[in-house]
């Protein structure tokens, strides 16, 4: 998705575009996430604003490209002990806690705002500028709509081997392909040709689970997280928080795989629920049960009701700046050479803004 924003960008800027993907087609963080906008938990400054920026980018963008499946749908944190309404509280004390949309509501007002949340929880933190989209359709509708441009070539299946002068690559196929600015959007693939060109990249892999529900049967309006989410997004670092990390001990399971739940209704109505944390290489091959079984317990309990069978399960694997303060990492590595990569898990919420400041600075 970063590398098609990029594009994006430049052909709305009137400029053409070669994009040269390893893949077919995606396949890889872009389309195995949640499709959430996520403002709520950002940190405060540049990454805020850039996932402001790029909600409104998303925003805008969705309105001419219907099959993103853009939607502001806002989210919902159910909260139920006084260390959680604490963190909360003093999330809604922030300077910015208008920008993002925080609200604290009773669980009456809650269940207005999402019925399908029958369980047990005394309030909910609201946030009103978090969004969604279709993971699994909104690359493919944003390409389709590049290509429509008639200034816009995808090239699947090759592989970038080799970074020439004069503003030019060779690929697996032994075409050289030559522009302006060769902009290197290369997600979680972080060896080879990025290892050459820069072997001492601040960039690491992180690995998680998620899966997805057959159709609930009733609109789940609004995004959902649990009060685990607060441990893990820098917008809720507090002295309200260290007491909930002292005080409240996460279940074992979400404490070994560094769970929070996250929840989203697709457009069938089925959800994609996740996720867990891996950081350690190698990473493992294979999905592990016991996070998925505490995702279902957690969510059965916030929903009232059992859940939906579970159709699919995944594991996916994205790329992210070692120093977690910083949105992207993004450098020249050669004349008209740019590098961008590691936005984490933002990759989905802030794509618009990175490849727009890429844009900007580029002077495109």
């Amino acid at each position: 998705m970063v590398g098609t924003m990029h594009a994006w960008h430049a052909v709305e800027r009137g400029h053409e575009v070669v994009h040269i993907e390893r893949e077919s087609e995606a396949r890889g963080a872009s389309l195995r996430n949640f499709g959430q906008i996520w403002v709520s938990g950002r940190a405060g400054g540049e990454e805020l604003d850039t996932a402001l920026r790029a909600r409104e980018l998303w925003e805008g963008i969705g309105e001419r490209i219907p099959g993103l499946g853009f939607r502001p749908n806002g989210s919902l944190t159910p909260l139920r002990t006084d260390l959680e309404l604490a963190v909360a509280e003093a999330a809604l004390g922030r300077e910015d806690a208008a920008a993002r949309g925080y609200k604290l509501l009773g669980a009456d007002e809650a269940r207005a705002l999402n019925p399908a949340l029958r369980g047990a929880f005394s309030t909910a933190l609201w946030c009103e500028r978090d969004a969604a989209v279709e993971p699994r359709t909104a690359q493919l509708a944003l390409k389709a709509a590049l290509l429509a441009s008639g200034r816009y070539t995808y090239l699947g299946g090759r592989e970038v081997r080799e970074v020439l002068g004069d503003n030019a690559v060779r690929d697996d196929h032994g075409d050289v392909h030559r522009g302006d600015v060769v902009v290197l959007c290369t997600g979680a693939w972080l060896g080879g040709l990025v290892r050459e060109l820069v072997p001492d990249l601040p960039v690491r892999r992180v690995r998680l689970q998620m899966m997805q529900t057959a159709p609930l049967g009733e609109p789940l309006t609004t995004s959902v997280a649990d009060a685990d989410s607060f441990r893990y997004y820098p917008a809720y670092a507090s002295e309200a928080l260290d007491a909930l990390n002292a005080g409240q001990a996460q279940d074992p399971t979400a404490a070994a795989h560094k769970m929070q739940l996250l929840m989203v209704q697709r457009k069938d109505g089925g959800l994609t629920i996740g996720d867990t944390h891996e950081y350690e290489h190698p990473f493992a091959f294979d999905v592990l049960e016991e996070p998925y079984e505490h995702l279902v317990r957690v969510v059965e309990s916030f929903l009232g009701r059992p859940l939906p069978k579970i159709q699919r399960r995944w594991a996916g694997v994205y790329a992210q700046c070692t120093d977690t303060s910083r949105v992207v990492h993004r450098q020249q590595v050669r004349d008209g050479v740019w590098l961008v990569a590691g936005p984490g898990g933002r990759g989905m919420t802030c794509s618009p803004a990175i490849a727009e400041k890429t844009a900007n600075e580029l002077g495109w």
